[in-house]
Parts: structure tokens; C-alpha cells; sequence
């Protein structure tokens, strides 16, 4: 059985050698990873960058080259209501002509083909450039439903007017000034869009130019540059950790592997020599930490049998006289605590408590001030103790002095009465006192609400708490307030749970 034992601990154990690997694997792969990332995302947003601007470049020079007043015209002419009627029948008969004969009316239709070819011809010269069009944003506080006036797309003229609701990205966009681009992916495709404003010669927004830059290929081959910087740190993380591997384990691993076992065999006794003890002898001749280590056991070992041989009757005596002092020295702390400390609770007792006073006296004769004590009293413990017996009572205050420990679990707590706790504040405690306070009271109260629990589960305390004030020379003063305090609480708890107030806790 001491065998499968030792075969257990040595599989459970977690050697320096494997600790090394698993270090210089993590290292490497976070390295190798952040740089390949940053490599990454350094050449995405660059590439981004670029499209982004050759977009809102693309929308300004075109916004500067569009003829201001026909637009102006256009888009009066094309909003209005007989417009939209007709454009709606020409949806429905797919009848393009209803639209030119309409225009010609309006004497638009030469400037329209000609602002429609400049940009038609705009995007055959700019091979990035899928979309071109010109388009008028609905009012701030309408319903972003935006209306197209001219398409550089191949698309039926009765597209001329058509509303289309705003895409979610540039829900808050103004129209007034540049919006900047959004790369995203839609109906149409990976898109780079971005939006230039027109004014005519009064500084009124006529339209915006619209701008739409294919982004499928460059997607692609980002998707494609991905897999292959994956692959590539991968590769590279592989090389790198099997270089750092073999030269952790040459220098660091096998020398403490060979003096690890060296150690195991040294076995000192009184009546062996260097040899037969097993004092180290490697054949290590780094100068380095290791080597160091190395040469340390091995002196240290050659001492400890020098000692034994020498010393052993003594170290016997030393060691019998030791254990007796260990061994007195426990039975008097152990005596000592139990004298302070408190047989139900394991908390100190009223002596520790009065001890403690004595201290924060002495500290208050320093100069040193900064304490408060919080008085508690547990709730219903007489009922407890009469309907459930003394052990259902002896489980309440346990709890209750348990809720007081945990959160003042900086300070020490000391039970002074059947029923009563006290705690002395200082430090961070002190320092977070009222909000400690008022999470000691909300988990009363939350115990205590708890109908569905045992009744000597449901904890229920009064509390009160004073600090040291200016003209206290004591500190059984800050105590007496905070007993004060206690008994208000338990005056307003009885009045607001139905108990008599000459009941007994």
C-alpha cells in the first residue's frame, strides 16, 4: 500500500521540467500570438483606412463636379406628389417611359442623362467604385426614410424618387457634413460607404453623394491573409518552441533532474562516510545559478555528516529537551487560549473582551483613537430556547455570531453575555463601518424575513455602534453609547414585530 501511495504522489507531481515546458510553450505562444495579431490588425486597419478615404474622396469630388441647380430642380420636381404617383405606376407597368416623357415635360431630361453618364462613367474609370449615386436624407426627426434623385447603377428609371429607409449604421448620421464610412455587409454585399454633402451658392443642402466601394474581394483575401499568418505562427511557434525546449533542457532541466536524484540518494548516518551516505558527485561545472545550487548541497551535505559524527549524543539531548519545551509551551498556550476564549462560539470570551478594553485604553493614552464597537444582541432567544430547548438555542447564537464574524471579518469579536456579541473596530473595518454596519442589519433583517426557515434559523439581532468621540477618555464610554444605541434598536424591533416591550430577548 506505501507503494501505490508514493506511485500516486509521483504522478501527481508536477516537476520543475514540466513547469519549465509549459512555461516557455505559454511564453512563446502569447508572443508569437500578440505579434501575429498586432500584425493582423495593424494591415486591416490600414487597408480600411485606405478605402475608407478613397470612398469620402470619391464623394467629394464627385459633390464638386454635379450641376447644383438641376438637382435643386430635380429634387423639387421629383418630391412632389403628382411625381410619386407617377413613379409608382411606372413601377407597376415596368414602363420607363412614363418617366422620360415626364421629365421632358419639365425640361430636365438632357441634364439628367447628363448628370447620370458623368457618373456612370465616374465608376468605369474607378475600378473600386461600385455604387455612385445621388441622394437626399430625410429631415432630423422624420422617418429616416431617404430619396434617391440619380443612380450611376443600371437600374429602370423609375428608380428616380424611390424612398428607401435609412441603412442602421447611419441611423444618427448629419447630412450637412462628411459621414464617415462604414464598412459593412448587407444586401449589396461588403460595402464601403460613405456620404459628401452638396450646397448650392445659398450654403443649402441640396443632396448627398453616395459612395460605395466593393469590398467582397478584399474580404476574401483578408480571410485568405488570416489562415495563412495562422498557419505561418503556428509554424514559426512550433520551430521556436522546440529550440526553446531543447535549450531549457539542456541547461536548466537535465542539471536539476541529475541533482534531484542526487539527493534522493543521500542517507546520512553515524556510522557512514562521505561515499557511503551519498553525498553528490556530478559532474556539473557550470558557473551559473545551478552550478551553485550544485555546489551548495554538496558542502552542506559533507557538513551535516561531519556534524553527525560528532554531535549526535548531543543533538539526541538538544532534541528530547526541545520536544519537552514544545511540548510545555503548547499545553500553556493552548491553557491560555482557553481561558480567553468562549466554549459555544470559539469567539473570545468576556475576560478577552475586558483584555481588549485594557489595550484600547493604552492605545487611547498613545494618541492612537480611530475604533468604534458595535454592540449585538441576539433577538428571541428566550422563545427559542423555551419552545425548541437549549440546543436549538445554542444553533441561533452560533448563527448570529457567525453573520457578526463574517462581516466584520477584520476585527475581533467577543461574546459577553448569554446573548450578547461585541466587536471592536479598526482598521478597514473602521474605516467602512457605517456601510459594515448597515450590511450587518440587511442580513438580520433578510434571516429574520426568511419565514420558510427553522425558527432558530431565522437570525434576528439589535445593534448599535458608537465610535471614539472628542472628550472620551475611556473606552467603556464608547462602549456604553453603543449598548444605548443597541437597546433603541431593540425597542423599535419589538415595536415593529408585536412584542411587548417588557419581553425578554
Amino acid at each position: 500500500m506505501e507503494q501505490n501511495t508514493k506511485k500516486d504522489a509521483k504522478k501527481r507531481r508536477f516537476g520543475i521540467g514540466k513547469k519549465m515546458y509549459l512555461f516557455v510553450l505559454v511564453t512563446v505562444f502569447v508572443a508569437v500570438a500578440a505579434v501575429a495579431a498586432l500584425a493582423y490588425i495593424i494591415n486591416v486597419r490600414q487597408i480600411d483606412s485606405y478605402f475608407k478615404r478613397l470612398t469620402l474622396n470619391t464623394a467629394e469630388n464627385v459633390a464638386s463636379f454635379v450641376d447644383v441647380e438641376f438637382l435643386k430642380e430635380l429634387k423639387a420636381v421629383v418630391a412632389a406628389d403628382e411625381y410619386q404617383a407617377l413613379r409608382d405606376r411606372a413601377e407597376e407597368e415596368d414602363d420607363e417611359s412614363l418617366i422620360e416623357e415626364y421629365l421632358r415635360e419639365k425640361g430636365l431630361w438632357e441634364r439628367y442623362v447628363t448628370q447620370r453618364e458623368y457618373l456612370i462613367q465616374y465608376v468605369g474609370f474607378m475600378d473600386d467604385v461600385k455604387y455612385l449615386y445621388l441622394i437626399v436624407w430625410a429631415d432630423k426627426g422624420e422617418e429616416p426614410f431617404d430619396m434617391y434623385l440619380v443612380d450611376a447603377d443600371d437600374v429602370p428609371l423609375y428608380e428616380t424618387g424611390y424612398y428607401e429607409e435609412r441603412e442602421e449604421e447611419f441611423g444618427d448620421a448629419d447630412p450637412h457634413y462628411l459621414v464617415d464610412p462604414v464598412i459593412s455587409n448587407g444586401d449589396w454585399g461588403w460595402l464601403c460607404s460613405g456620404y459628401a454633402p452638396v450646397y448650392d451658392a445659398e450654403g443649402n443642402l441640396v443632396c448627398s453623394v453616395g459612395c460605395d466601394i466593393g469590398m467582397a474581394e478584399m474580404i476574401r483575401e483578408r480571410r485568405v491573409n488570416l489562415i495563412y499568418l495562422i498557419i505561418s505562427a503556428a509554424a514559426i511557434l512550433i520551430l521556436i518552441f522546440i529550440g526553446a525546449i531543447i535549450f531549457a533542457k539542456k541547461l536548466v532541466v537535465k542539471p536539476l533532474d541529475s541533482i534531484t536524484k542526487g539527493m534522493k540518494k543521500f542517507s546520512p548516518n553515524v556510522d557512514k562516510d562521505y561515499k557511503e551516505a551519498g553525498v553528490i558527485d556530478l559532474d556539473i561545472k557550470s558557473n551559473d545559478e545551478i552550478g551553485d545550487i550544485y555546489h551548495e548541497i554538496q558542502s552542506m551535505q559533507t557538513r551535516i555528516i561531519d556534524y553527525i559524527g560528532n554531535i549526535d549524543e548531543i543533538e539526541r539531548d538538544k532534541k528530547k529537551a526541545e520536544d519537552n519545551i514544545r511540548a510545555r509551551d503548547q499545553v500553556i498556550g493552548n491553557m491560555s487560549k482557553e481561558a480567553y476564549k468562549d466554549a459555544l462560539t470559539g469567539i473570545g470570551n468576556k475576560s478577552a473582551y475586558e483584555r481588549k478594553l485594557k489595550e484600547l485604553n493604552q492605545s487611547i493614552d498613545r494618541g492612537r483613537k480611530d475604533f468604534a464597537i458595535v454592540m449585538t444582541d441576539a433577538n428571541n432567544l428566550k422563545m427559542i430556547n423555551d419552545k425548541f430547548g437549549h440546543g436549538a438555542g445554542d444553533d441561533y447564537l452560533k448563527g448570529c455570531c457567525h453573520i457578526v464574524c463574517e462581516v466584520f471579518k477584520h476585527s475581533p469579536v467577543f461574546r459577553i453575555g448569554g446573548d450578547e456579541f461585541v466587536a471592536v473596530l479598526t482598521g478597514e473595518d473602521f474605516r467602512m463601518r457605517n456601510d459594515k454596519l448597515k450590511k450587518l442589519c440587511e442580513t438580520f433583517e433578510e434571516t429574520y424575513a426568511n419565514t420558510e426557515a427553522e425558527p432558530w434559523e431565522r437570525y434576528s439581532a439589535s445593534i448599535g455602534m458608537s465610535e471614539f468621540r472628542v472628550g472620551d477618555s475611556k473606552a467603556e464610554e464608547v462602549f456604553k453609547r453603543a449598548d444605548e444605541s443597541m437597546y433603541e434598536y431593540k425597542l423599535a424591533f419589538k415595536k415593529r414585530n408585536g412584542i411587548p416591550q417588557d419581553a425578554r430577548a
